[in-house]
């Protein structure tokens, strides 16, 4: 089970990493990062919150006593010095500010910034995902199989959701552009972009919330192309067959693993 529970943890921790991401904004957008998110993924771990002035300073305490310190503002600078000085160079009192160093510092952090915004982002997900064993068996896989084939048999559509996102992640299949989605349904699809901006998605998974139904079209299907786009619609609506339906869909993804591992 610690392969499938560090897999959930790298999808919690990528998903955390996007949504942060996306919030970023040029810097004069006035658009403010999702503080919220970004102190959630700082908490998971190693990370620890220390209130500076009026600063939530986050640090990882390194070898030799030395530590590193993201400041959780729209910034989200990551400094390479002391909380002390992180704090006078970002909330300097008026005693500080009158010594010529030390508003030469509160002018220019560039001697201790190790990176902003999205790459501030990047390299904390990085850090946590690095720290997890994604290595695998083949019963691992078989587990996972065996838990979505159990929870479609028992309409228990979150299971059903949690094994898909497991396979999807495994196997580095997308949800859909926004075009290919549909109103009650988790699609899941191996995803290649093409030059003029098409998606070509293909093998395609498709669980129905509102029927408990599982379909998987093996045939790829362009963005652009509206009859296909039209078919893959009748697939889920029934009045077109599907390639695979039911738990024969995880032994499907199951075989797909196979493949990739050997």
């Amino acid at each position: 089970m610690a392969f499938r529970e560090n897999l959930l943890k790298k999808i919690k921790i990528d998903k955390i990493s996007e949504q942060v991401i996306a919030s970023i904004g040029t810097p004069d957008s006035g658009k403010k990062i999702d503080g919220e998110a970004m102190r959630d993924l700082l908490e998971i771990k190693p990370y620890k919150l220390k209130r500076e002035r009026d600063l939530d300073l986050f640090i990882l305490e390194k070898d030799k006593g030395e530590q590193r310190i993201l400041v959780l503002d729209n910034d989200l600078a990551i400094y390479d010095t002391t909380a002390e000085d992180v704090a006078m160079r970002k909330s300097p009192a008026i005693k500080e500010m009158l010594s010529i160093r030390n508003v030469i510092k509160i002018l220019n952090d560039g001697d201790v910034v190790v990176s902003r915004k999205e790459e501030s982002v990047r390299t904390i997900q990085k850090e946590y995902v690095d720290m997890l064993d994604l290595s695998f068996e083949m019963s691992d896989i078989d587990d996972i199989e065996n838990d979505g084939s159990a929870s479609l048999n028992k309409a228990y559509s979150e299971g059903v959701i949690e094994s898909l996102t497991l396979f999807a992640e495994i196997l580095s299949y997308r949800r859909p552009p926004k075009n290919m989605k549909i109103s009650n349904c988790f699609i899941i699809g191996a995803a290649v972009h093409q030059k003029i901006g098409e998606v070509l998605y293909g093998p395609v998974v498709i669980y129905s919330y509102n029927h408990n139904e599982l379909k998987l079209i093996e045939d790829q299907i362009g963005s652009f192309d509206k009859e296909k786009l039209d078919w893959m619609h009748h697939v889920v609506m029934g009045s077109e067959k599907a390639t695979i339906e039911g738990p024969l869909v995880f032994q499907y993804l199951k075989e797909a693993v196979i493949k990739i591992k050997t």
